[in-house]
């Protein structure tokens, strides 16, 4: 079987797991009972043994989108005699007497006749393993141990564990057919009139949830399905985001980078929380540093790499024997070994957050504010050391330019939360001093003549697009000559062709064997934005956008030669860096419009 293209999949998903749906209609990714267990249909990486659930009409895809602002999905399909539509979603509110998880899938017949394939066929983990199976009145029960998935079928339908069915419907014939998870509960079983309801129950929320973010600029489309992207990865029964909802899909097909991103990284998250409070989302945002102050209690002041989705240490990473891989893309893994690095950055990044809510307004509490002070006193204790860098390359440690960037934010932002709640102004006090020597610091070591912009580490000749972020940091501000020449200097020799960035080249100087980074290109529309070249940035923003196709969704990175997405998706980081992009265009249009003032670099909320 070949394999869709990573960028076809569409996400559904209800804030504790999510499903991943390729262009012709097989459910081929989800993970029960939560985004980091195992999966029922692994088909996405497992050819051969892993299980998948098809819905599809014969014929061709004519379109596919979500409803407006709403995480319900639509594809229309058009066959020999007719056309049909397929309606998925999986409900948010769970609860009473209602499933613990559901995807509720509808196909209708909307002129002439169509013929739908059908094909339940879970298979639990990897390798996959079949179900034990039985009928309990008109549903089919699948089990392995304590954990079961129902199925129902409206109207009633013989089905069976594997065996692919052909269904004929005329034009006003509709079929649905709800999924359900029973783990270590009895099965709830629902009516057909409960299964219809839960899809537009579902899109009215989301509906709701949209209209809530205060964003009315020319790329809402765009911000509102990121913005829904990153809450669809977020698992609300602790506030923790994963950084997508995969694993193992390659950065270089057929090759062997290929990690397991089902993990809270407080870096991913941060971002996005800034991105979620400056578009007006503040319960997100303020979720995410109360799980992170949980989560981080037993290892302050110290902050790891990722958390698990309780807030506990990552766990060992380990190879997966037995299992394709995604187009033979091995190994496939589960856990990720960066848990055990030392990344600086992750710190200016968490007090960023927070730094976010406190400039707009909101009071944090005590404990956050001792979480903050704790990781602004580690900064002052450890920028002079090396790291292994905001990309977790596994080698020896340099001193990034990036890391000392964000240990600036670090150091800067916690002096700020402290002077305007009146409060820690003595360590204040030591915090500025630090943040001055590491600003004199990154002057001397971190820029290159010969680059002309600031290298990837002292004393480096080579380049890396995440000194980007000198210009949110804020480090540059009296000197935007150098913020202007680093954008020129990575645009030049880590442009992947039209709006496409490489994080870095390989070792000879030639293109690295991996995709272009797509946070890359948004980090220099924000880049522009802050520096007052607007239009310019608005221009790129526009036809960055543009990579996420017909459903507006992220992957890690894109083979510049075919478009093709690779890594883990949809990815937080990429949609985190987009809205963070879009706002700072925003910002950059205000100041342009405020009467006798002058654009200045300025963060959102800042």
């Amino acid at each position: 079987m070949e394999q869709p293209p990573i960028g076809e999949y569409a996400l559904v998903g209800d804030t504790r797991t999510a499903a991943l749906i390729s262009r012709n209609g097989s459910v081929d990714w989800l993970c029960l009972p939560r985004f980091d267990a195992d999966p029922v249909f692994g088909r996405l990486i497992d050819t051969a043994g892993g299980g998948h659930f098809e819905l599809a009409v014969d014929g061709t895809v004519e379109a596919r989108s979500y409803r407006p602002e709403s995480a319900v999905l639509e594809t229309r399909w058009r066959g020999p005699d007719g056309m049909g539509t397929v309606t998925e979603a999986m409900p948010v509110n769970v609860g009473g007497f209602r499933p613990q998880c559901a995807l509720v899938r509808r196909v209708e017949c909307t002129q002439g006749e169509i013929a739908v394939r059908l094909n339940f066929d879970p298979r639990f983990g990897l390798p996959g393993t079949a179900p034990r199976w039985n009928r309990r009145g008109h549903s089919l029960i699948c089990e392995w141990g304590s954990l079961a998935l129902a199925l129902q079928c409206f109207p009633d339908y013989a089905v069976e564990p594997g065996i692919s069915k052909s269904i004929d419907l005329r034009q006003g014939d509709s079929f649905t057919f709800i999924a359900s998870l029973a783990d270590r509960t009895p099965a709830v079983l629902i009516t057909r009139q409960d299964a219809l309801a839960l899809i537009e129950e579902t899109d009215r929320d989301w509906g709701r949830w949209a209209a809530e973010i205060q964003y009315p600029g020319p790329f809402r489309g765009a911000v509102v399905r990121s913005l829904m992207t990153l809450r669809l990865l977020t698992y609300s029964p602790s506030g923790a985001p994963v950084a997508a909802p995969t694993t193992s899909l390659p950065e270089r097909l057929g090759g062997d980078l290929n990690w397991d991103y089902r993990y809270a990284w407080p870096r991913d998250a941060g971002i996005g929380s800034g991105a979620f409070m400056a578009a007006g989302r503040r319960q997100e945002a303020e979720a995410f540093l109360r799980w992170l102050e949980i989560a981080s209690r037993l290892s302050l002041p110290r902050m790891r790499v990722l958390y698990t989705l309780d807030g506990t240490p990552g766990h060992a990473e380990r190879e997966i024997k037995g299992i394709s891989g995604y187009r033979a893309s091995l190994p496939v893994r589960a856990a990720n070994a960066a848990a055990g690095q030392h990344q600086l950055d992750v710190y200016g990044w968490v007090v960023d957050a927070a730094w976010h809510l406190a400039s707009m307004g909101s009071d944090l509490d005590a404990s956050t504010r001792r979480m903050i002070s704790s990781l602004a006193d580690f900064v002052v204790k450890s920028w002079r050391q090396p790291d292994a860098g905001i990309w977790e390359q596994r080698g020896d440690h340099r001193h990034h330019v990036s890391s000392k960037l964000m240990a600036f934010v670090a150091l800067d932002r916690a002096a700020r939360i402290a002077r305007r709640a009146n409060r820690d102004l003595q360590r204040a006090e030591v915090w500025e001093r630090q943040r001055e020597a590491l600003r004199g610091d990154v002057y001397e070591h971190g820029w290159n003549p010969k680059l002309d912009s600031y290298a990837a580490a002292y004393g480096a000749e080579d380049l890396d697009a995440s000194v980007l972020l000198v210009a949110m940091s804020e480090l540059d501000n009296g000197r935007p000559e150098r913020i202007q020449s680093t954008i020129e200097a990575v645009r030049r020799r880590l442009g992947a062709g039209g709006v496409l960035v490489y994080r870095y080249l390989a070792p000879g100087g030639g293109p690295p064997n991996e995709g272009a980074f797509l946070a890359c290109t948004f980090w220099a529309v924000d880049a522009l934005a802050r520096c007052g070249r607007v239009a310019e940035a608005e221009t790129v923003m526009a036809q960055a956008i543009q990579l996420g196709g017909e459903l507006g969704l992220l992957g890690e990175e894109m083979d510049p030669s075919n478009g093709e997405m690779l890594g883990n998706y949809p990815q937080a980081l990429s949609h985190s860096a987009l809205v963070a992009a879009a706002l700072s265009i925003e910002a950059a249009r205000a100041s342009e419009k405020r009467p006798g003032s002058r654009h200045r670099q300025r963060a959102p909320g800042a």
